[in-house]
C-alpha cells in the first residue's frame, strides 16, 4: 500500500525493470516520501509474460512486449493520482532501464517507427500513453538483457575490430550476446524491412525518457558504454563498431549525452493530465546499474558488494584497464571517471553447499568455523566452482595447501575458511586486474542475502583492507535515479554528485579491518592468482 505523500518538493525516480515499473519520490531531506509499482504478470496479464519475459521455443531468444512497459507507466500514474499525490510538487525526474545487478550491465532495445516522433509530440491529455502509442514501434516485442540468440553478431563484430581485446580497450567490453549493438545488427540481419522502418533506437533507459519528454531523448554515456558501440574514452560512438552492426546506425542512436544532462521540461501532456509543473526538467536517465551505482553513494575508490545468488562487484574507477574479464562503464555521476562491474556466479548457492557438507547445514557452524581459524588459513587456498564461472571462466573444486601442492580435502573448518577467502581475493584480483586499487578512504559497501553474516563480512574487510558498511539497497536504482534529478538541478557537472547527497541516510559500519589483516593478505592474493592461472593453464592444454 503506497504512503500518501506530504505536500512538499520532491524528485521522482523511476525505474523500468525487468518485472516492473516502480517509482518513488524523494524529497528535498532525500528522505522517501512515496513509492509504488505495477508488476507486469501479476497487474498485466494479458501480455503473457513470464518474470516480465517472453521466453521463445528456441530458449535463446528472450523479448518484452513494448507497449507493456507503455502501459505500466500509464497504471502507475494513474495510481499516483488516485493516491492524491501532488504532482505539483515534483522538482525534476530521472530514471532507470532494464539491466541486472547480478549479471552483466545490458539492455533491452526498443524500434521507433517513422512518424512515431510526431505521435509524442502530440499527445493529447483525454487518453491514455497506451491508446496512442499503439502504431509507434516496427518491433513489438523488443530484445531484453536476458536474450543470448546473438552469438553470430558477437563473434562478427569482435573480427570487424581485431578480435575481443581491441573490442574491449574500445568499448570497455568485449561482445556479449546481451548487449545492444549485438541485437541491432541480429534485428537488422534477421528482419530487415522492421529494420529499415525504423526511424530510432533507443535503449529502455532513453525509451522511458522520450515518454516523458514528449520528443526523442538521446542515450547517456553511461549507459550507452553498455552497448558494444560507445567509445569510453572519447564519448563517441565507434564508426568501425556502428558500421559493423547496421546501416544508418548512427542516425537511428542520435548522439550520446553527459549522465547529468537535463534534457528540457516535461511534456505539456503530463502537465495537463497530472498537473506537473510546465518548469518541471527531466535528467537523463541511465541504466539500472548505474543508477544503483548512484542510489549507493559510491565514491571514488569505493566498491559495492552484492551478495546474492550470483555475487556482483560494482567498483569506482579513476583510471581503467579495460580487460577480457569484466566491464567497464562511463561514470554515471562524474563523466570524468569509470565504473566497473565484475560478476562471479558461485555466490551464495555455492557458499550454501559448503555449509551444508562442512557444518552439517548450520550458519552458526559455519560462522563459528570462521571465528575459530586464522586470517590466511595456514597458507590454504580453495577455488569452488560447482558450475562455470564468468570469472575467471573455470569450473570444479581446487585445494592447495601451503606448500601448492593441490590436496583432495580440507578439514571442515579449513574448507569453510577456505571457501569464504577464495571468493573474497578473487574479487580483489579481477578488480585490481581493472584498474581498481584500494585507498586509504575505500569504503565497501555490502548487500545482499551473505551481508546479513558480520563474519563473512569479517573476512570481506580483512581480504580488502577498506571497511565494510551495509544499507538498505532495494530501491538503489529508484533512489539513485531520485538523487540523479537533484544532481541535475544542482548543475550536474559542475557540482560533486557527493554534495547533493551528503544528507542521505548513513550505511551502517559492520566491519574493520583486524590488525595484521594486510601484511597477511599482501602474501597470499600474488599465490592465489599464479594459483588460479595454474589450473587455467591445466584445463586449456587438455
Amino acid at each position: 500500500m503506497a504512503e500518501h505523500p506530504d505536500r512538499r518538493h520532491c524528485c521522482l525516480g523511476w525505474d523500468f525493470s525487468t518485472q516492473q515499473v516502480k517509482v518513488v519520490a524523494v524529497d528535498t531531506k532525500l528522505d522517501i516520501i512515496y513509492e509504488d509499482s505495477v508488476h507486469f504478470d501479476r497487474d498485466l496479464p494479458e501480455f503473457g509474460t513470464q518474470g516480465g519475459v517472453h521466453l521463445h521455443k528456441d530458449r535463446l531468444t528472450v523479448t518484452s512486449p513494448v507497449l507493456m512497459w507503455v502501459k505500466a507507466l500509464d497504471m502507475v500514474l494513474e495510481k499516483m493520482k488516485a493516491s492524491g499525490f501532488d504532482f505539483s510538487q515534483v522538482l525534476a525526474l530521472s530514471g532507470a532501464g532494464q539491466a541486472w545487478l547480478c549479471l552483466q550491465q545490458q539492455h533491452g532495445s526498443v524500434y521507433w517507427k517513422a512518424g512515431a516522433s510526431l505521435a509524442l509530440r502530440d499527445l493529447s491529455p483525454d487518453r491514455s500513453l497506451y491508446q496512442q502509442l499503439q502504431m509507434c514501434f516496427s518491433i513489438s516485442d523488443c530484445p531484453v538483457w536476458m536474450d543470448s540468440s546473438s552469438t553470430a553478431q558477437c563473434h562478427q563484430l569482435e573480427a570487424a575490430v581485431g578480435g575481443a581485446r581491441v573490442l574491449s580497450q574500445l568499448t570497455g567490453s568485449r561482445a556479449y550476446e546481451r548487449f545492444t549493438g549485438n541485437q541491432i545488427a541480429k534485428v537488422y540481419q534477421e528482419n530487415p524491412e522492421a529494420y529499415s522502418q525504423t526511424e530510432r533506437i533507443s535503449l529502455v533507459s532513453s525509451f522511458a525518457a522520450s515518454l516523458f519528454l514528449g520528443s526523442y531523448s538521446p542515450i547517456d554515456y553511461s549507459d550507452g558504454s553498455g552497448m558494444n558501440l560507445l567509445q569510453i574514452q572519447d564519448k563517441v560512438w565507434s564508426q568501425a563498431c556502428l558500421l559493423a552492426c547496421a546501416p544508418n546506425l548512427e542516425e537511428k542512436l542520435g548522439p550520446p549525452v553527459l549522465p547529468c544532462s537535463v534534457l528540457g521540461n516535461i511534456s505539456s501532456y503530463y502537465v495537463q493530465r497530472y498537473g506537473f509543473s510546465p518548469e518541471c526538467p527531466l535528467v537523463t536517465f541511465t541504466g539500472d546499474n548505474p543508477a544503483s551505482l548512484a542510489g549507493m553513494r559510491l565514491d571514488e575508490g569505493d566498491i559495492a558488494v552484492s551478495l546474492g545468488t550470483s555475487d556482483t562487484l560494482f567498483l569506482w574507477l579513476q583510471e581503467p584497464t579495460p580487460a577480457l574479464e569484466g566491464h567497464i562503464f562511463c561514470n554515471p555521476v562524474d563523466p570524468r571517471h569509470y565504473m566497473a562491474l565484475l560478476c562471479f556466479k558461485n555466490g551464495s548457492l555455492m557458499r550454501e553447499k559448503i555449509r551444508d557438507e562442512s557444518a552439517s547445514g548450520s550458519w552458526r557452524e559455519f560462522s563459528k568455523a570462521l571465528q575459530s581459524t586464522e586470517m590466511g588459513n595456514g597458507g590454504n587456498l580453495g577455488f569452488y566452482f560447482d558450475v562455470m564461472e564468468i570469472t575467471p571462466e573455470m569450473s570444479g573444486r581446487h585445494r592447495f595447501n601451503a606448500e601448492n601442492q593441490e590436496v583432495a580435502a580440507f578439514p571442515g573448518d579449513v574448507e569453510i575458511r577456505a571457501l569464504i577467502e577464495g571468493q573474497f581475493m578473487a574479487k580483489r584480483i579481477h578488480a585490481e586486474s581493472l584498474g581498481y586499487q584500494v585507498m586509504p578512504k575505500t569504503k565497501i559497501l555490502a548487500t545482499g542475502g551473505a551481508s546479513h553474516n558480520a563474519d563473512i563480512l569479517q573476512v570481506l574487510a580483512d581480504v580488502f583492507g577498506a571497511s565494510v558498511y551495509i544499507t538498505d539497497t532495494a530501491s538503489s536504482a529508484c533512489v539513485g535515479s531520485a538523487y540523479r534529478a537533484f544532481h541535475g538541478l544542482a548543475g550536474g557537472v559542475d557540482m560533486p554528485f557527493s554534495e547533493v547527497v551528503k544528507s542521505a541516510p548513513k550505511a551502517r559500519l559492520a566491519a574493520t579491518p583486524n590488525p595484521g589483516a594486510a601484511q597477511v593478505y599482501q602474501a597470499l592474493l600474488p599465490r592465489y592468482a599464479k594459483l588460479e592461472q595454474r589450473i587455467l593453464s591445466q584445463k586449456q592444454s587438455l
